[in-house]
């Protein structure tokens, strides 16, 4: 097939971006919630919240840079 156009890798690149950004305010925004909620079951709130919110944030960047992985793995070959 033929090598995508300048324009391509720019709405590629686009999406990616957006991806991460999507991606990461998601998995906070479930850590926050999470944290409440086991908060709310477990007592003490405010560490289970904080807890959520950095498992969260944790995940996130896990799954950006598998992310990342996999489309340098396709630009490789």
């Amino acid at each position: 097939m033929s090598e995508p156009t300048n324009h391509a890798k720019i709405w590629k690149a686009a999406g990616l971006v957006s991806a991460i950004g999507a991606d990461i305010a998601v998995c906070t925004v479930l850590g926050f919630y999470g944290g409440r909620l086991l908060g709310g079951w477990l007592g003490n709130e405010a560490l289970w919240t904080a807890v959520g919110v950095l498992f969260g944030i944790l995940l996130g960047f896990t799954t950006v840079f598998l992310i990342i992985r996999k489309v340098l793995e396709e630009q490789d070959g």
